[in-house]
């Protein structure tokens, strides 16, 4: 939990969660590799198993360098806590966890990653949850797919693979009128582009081993908390409004106020769920989060010019980068993203299937993986890859169809990616 006094993006990213070791005086935060601590005596260990005491107990719950990390999240985000854990999907069932039972839902725009649409559509059913899928530039769409079952509205800020950008101002006040939270996955955004709490969201979520760790390194995922919403507002969600039995009946909003949702996912979420982030992989994204604002101002500035080249090439049918000014999402993207539309896009070939999987297999300076926000420039195919799984007309609605590559641009020089490019895209058009 932040405790942070406000300061500049750049000075958070770099300072927010670390502290002097006190017991060397490190200036980096340690890699804390153990599983558990030494209470002072038993007073202490059952004023902290009460959460009368905020510390350490094990580090399946806590760890001095995630809880730091957390911290630097939940700063940037402008949060008033927030939970790291094993992945960007262990952190949506994270954010879920608290708020659903059998027969709740969740309404969840069709414009998701394709492992979201299968983790929502598919696996969340043998939690007896389920899930409407809506298209979120339909606003009467949205307000009609609420019910009274209804426990979150989940959306990405910048959707993955198009690059689509949400409208968080509409969506948010659908979702408060509803009495339900609005759960923004920010992941292809940052923090730095895009800042989910100041347009409405309750809960933010991400898989920081994309853009935030930023090298390729390791898994992770978090959750933050706004801390704004009002959980008593309704019966809904028993399990932060009513006695917790999980946590012998505590009422986590009764005595935790905005830090309910918070130590509700530490003391019980990770508790039992075990979804928990290892330290040295904490480690790792708190240095990539060091230069996060440096990052994402040159992914910006290369897609903007890679995705203008493209959009002029005469075998490309459709460049999605919402940073165009010919994109129909461009207007939102300044209100959304104002320092830019980030660094993922798709493009649609002329030629189809055929082409994309050429140019995939021609490309030299791109790497062919499943992941993206890395410093290198990625392509993958998402049709036989990340949407794989999805029916054609998933596929469609999240803008993978199988004529479209997803291009998530590193910072290298645009010169030399706009030269592989060139030389891939005339050979899959040969």
């Amino acid at each position: 939990m932040s405790d942070t006094p406000a300061q500049g993006f750049d000075t958070l990213q770099i300072h927010a969660g670390a502290h002097p070791d006190p017991a060397t005086g490190a200036r980096q935060v340690p890699i804390y590799q153990t599983t558990a601590y030494v209470f002072r005596d038993s007073d202490h260990a059952a004023a902290l198993f009460n959460l009368a005491e905020v510390g350490y107990i094990y580090s399946r719950l806590t760890n001095p360098t995630v809880g730091a990390l957390a911290d630097r999240i939940c700063a940037l985000e402008g949060g008033a806590g927030a939970i790291c854990c094993s992945s960007g999907h262990a952190a949506q069932i994270m954010a879920l966890f608290p708020l659903m039972g059998p027969g709740c839902n969740i309404v969840a725009s069709t414009r998701l990653y394709g492992g979201t649409v299968t983790q929502f559509s598919q696996t969340i059913k043998r939690f007896g949850w389920s899930a409407t899928f809506v298209d979120f530039d339909d606003l009467d769409a949205v307000k009609a797919a609420i019910d009274d079952n209804t426990r979150a509205v989940f959306c990405e800020s910048i959707a993955n693979p198009g690059g689509y950008i949400t409208d968080l101002d509409a969506i948010s006040a659908i979702s408060d009128a509803a009495g339900v939270p609005l759960i923004v996955d920010n992941t292809s955004a940052s923090p730095y582009l895009c800042n989910p709490i100041k347009h409405g969201a309750t809960l933010v979520v991400h898989s920081t081993t994309k853009y935030l760790t930023g090298n390729g390194t390791v898994t992770g995922g978090c959750v933050i908390d706004s801390g704004k919403f009002d959980w008593s507002q309704n019966d809904k969600f028993p399990s932060l409004s009513q006695p917790e039995p999980a946590y012998h009946g505590l009422n986590f909003h009764e005595a935790l106020g905005g830090m309910a949702f918070t130590f509700h996912s530490i003391a019980v979420g990770l508790r039992d769920l075990g979804m928990t982030m290892n330290p040295q992989g904490a480690h790792y994204t708190l240095m990539g989060i060091e230069t996060l604002s440096l990052r994402m101002q040159k992914h910006v500035s290369n897609a903007k010019e890679v995705a203008g080249w493209l959009e002029n090439h005469p075998a490309v049918e459709k460049v999605t980068y919402a940073g165009l000014p010919s994109s129909p999402y461009a207007e939102r993207a300044t209100r959304i993203c104002p320092k830019g539309a980030g660094g993922l896009f798709t493009v649609a070939l002329k030629d189809g299937y055929d082409a994309c999987v050429k140019l995939v297999d021609s490309l030299e300076l791109f790497s062919h993986v499943a992941n993206l926000g890395d410093t290198r420039s990625l392509i993958i195919h998402s049709a036989s890859t990340t949407h794989r799984q999805l029916s054609p007309e998933q596929q469609e609605a999240a803008g993978a169809t199988p004529n479209v590559v997803r291009l998530s641009i590193g910072i290298e020089d645009p010169v030399d990616i706009i030269a592989d490019l060139e030389q891939a895209l005339a050979k899959a058009t040969a």
